[in-house]
C-alpha cells in the first residue's frame, strides 16, 4: 500500500493509508506495545551476569540468576518442578540437563535464551539473521538522513523498532538485540526530529529518551554518551533548555575523546554565558583541525561548526564579531543539505541583526526553498521567525511552505 501523501510504501498494517514519517507530521502517534522495562532481561546486562552467560554452563547461570534475584535454592526448585538437592547439585557441577525440553524449561525461567544454554532451533537462526537485518537497515537509515531524507530515514526505522520491542514482549532477547533496539530506537527520534514541526518534537524526545532508558542499564558508555548526546539535543530543538543541557553536560564528561567534538557541538548550540561558550567553540575548533575527534556522524563538516559559532555569538549578545565572522566562510566540500539550509537561516539571523535585511532575503528564500524540498518543518519555522517583523513577505513564504509540508492532500 502506497502513503496517500508522498506515495513512499505505507507500512502501517490496519491503520491510516499514511507512511510511519506522514503519520508523524500529521499529529499520529507512532507508539508499540513494549516499554521495555519490567522483563527478567535486565538481570543479565551487568557485567557479572555477562560473566556467567558467556561461560554457558547451566550451573554458573543458576547461580548468577539466584544472586541477582535473591531466590534461593528450594524456592527455584519448587518453581521449576526440581527437587532442592538437585538444583544444588547443578550448580555445583555435580548433575547436569541433558534433556532438551528441560534446558528450555530452565531458560524460560531465567529469562534467557535457550542457545545460551546449548539448545538451537530455527528461532536462532531467525534471530541472527534479524540482528544482520536490522544492523543493515539501521546503517542505510542513518545514511538517508545524513543526506536530507529524514522522511525515508523514518519509514526504514519504524518498521525495525517495532519488530524489535515484539520480540522482547517475547522474551527472545540479549543483549545484542537491546543494544541495536536502543540504537534505532535513537536514529529514529533524530530522525523524527528533522522531519516534525516545532509543536510536535516531543515525538522525537520520547523516543531518543526510549533509547537512553536501555542505554543507561547497559553499561556501555559509548552507547550511554551517544543517547544522552542525541536525547539531549532533541530537548534543545523542543525547548526543553534546562533538560537538554544537563543531558548535553552529562554526555561531554562520559564521552571518549575521540567522540567529544560531536558533544561539543551540541553544547554550543545551547551555552549562552560567553566565557563557557568560547570555552566550547575554541575546544571543538581544535579538535576539528587536528581530526583528534571522530566523526562518525558527519556532523564535524567546517559549515556545521561555522553555524554554531555564528549562532552562539549572535545569542551572547555579539552581534559585531558575528558579523564579521560571515567574513570568513567555511571550506569548501560537500555538506549536507540540512546543514546548508541550517546555516542560511542562521546566516540571516545574524544579516537581520547588523541591519542588512536584503541580504538576508536572500539567504532565507534559497533556504526555505530547500527545506521544503527536503520535509524540514522546523527550520521552516525557524525562518518564518527569522524573517518576521522584517521580512513579512519571507515569512508568509515560510509559512505557506510549512502548510504543504504539514497538511495532507484532500
Amino acid at each position: 500500500m502506497q502513503c496517500r501523501a508522498c506515495g513512499a510504501n505505507a507500512d502501517l498494517p490496519g491503520g491510516p493509508a499514511l507512511c510511519p514519517a506522514c503519520l508523524a507530521v500529521t499529529g499520529g502517534e507512532l507508539a508499540t506495545g513494549s516499554k521495555v522495562s519490567s522483563s527478567a532481561l535486565w538481570l543479565w546486562t551487568s557485567a557479572p551476569a555477562r560473566q556467567a552467560l558467556a561461560t554457558g554452563d547451566l550451573g554458573v547461570i543458576i547461580k548468577a540468576w539466584r544472586a541477582a534475584t535473591g531466590t534461593n535454592q528450594r524456592t527455584l526448585a519448587e518453581d521449576i518442578g526440581y527437587d532442592p538437592t538437585y538444583i544444588s547439585m547443578i550448580e555445583t557441577g555435580r548433575r547436569d540437563i541433558v534433556d532438551v525440553d528441560s534446558r528450555r524449561r530452565f531458560a524460560k525461567h531465567l529469562g534467557i535464551p535457550p542457545r545460551i544454554i546449548g539448545v538451537t532451533d530455527a528461532h536462532d537462526a531467525d534471530h541472527i539473521a534479524m540482528l544482520q537485518f536490522g544492523h543493515s537497515t539501521l546503517r542505510l537509515a542513518t545514511l538517508a538522513r545524513r543526506n536530507g531524507q529524514g522522511a525515508t530515514a523514518v519509514n526504514e526505522l519504524w518498521p525495525l523498532v517495532a519488530r524489535l520491542e515484539a520480540r522482547t514482549e517475547q522474551g527472545l532477547v540479549d543483549r545484542d538485540l537491546l543494544i541495536l533496539l536502543s540504537r534505532a530506537r535513537a536514529e529514529l527520534g533524530v530522525s523524527l526530529g528533522y522531519v516534525l514541526p516545532e509543536e510536535r518534537l516531543a515525538a522525537a524526545v520520547r523516543w531518543t529518551g526510549k533509547a537512553l532508558h536501555i542505554a543507561e542499564r547497559l553499561e556501555d558508555t559509548n552507547l550511554h554518551a551517544y543517547t544522552l548526546r542525541v536525547h539531549g539535543n532533541e530537548l534543545r530543538k523542543a525547548g526543553r533548555l534546562p533538560a537538554a543541557f544537563a543531558r548535553l553536560t552529562h554526555a561531554a564528561a562520559i564521552t571518549s575523546p575521540e567522540r567529544r567534538a560531536a558533544v561539543l557541538l551540541q553544547l554550543a548550540r545551547i551555552t549562552h554565558d560567553p566565557d563557557a561558550f568560547d570555552a566550547t567553540i575554541a575546544e571543538l575548533r581544535g579538535l576539528a583541525e587536528c581530526k583528534a575527534s571522530g566523526d562518525e556522524e558527519g556532523l564535524l563538516n567546517p559549515t556545521a561548526i561555522r553555524e554554531a559559532h555564528l549562532r552562539g555569538l549572535l545569542a551572547t549578545g555579539r552581534t559585531r564579531p558575528a558579523t564579521n565572522l560571515l567574513d570568513h566562510p567555511a571550506a569548501s566540500g560537500w555538506v549536507p543539505p540540512q546543514w546548508r539550509i541550517i546555516e542560511r537561516i542562521t546566516i540571516a539571523e545574524v544579516l537581520i541583526a547588523s541591519g542588512d535585511p536584503s541580504s538576508a532575503q536572500t539567504e532565507l528564500a534559497a533556504a526555505i526553498a530547500a527545506a521544503e524540498e527536503h520535509r524540514l518543518p522546523h527550520q521552516l519555522q525557524r525562518a518564518s521567525r527569522a524573517a518576521v517583523g522584517t521580512l513579512p513577505g519571507i515569512a508568509m513564504q515560510a509559512h505557506l511552505a510549512l502548510q504543504r509540508v504539514t497538511t495532507l492532500p484532500p
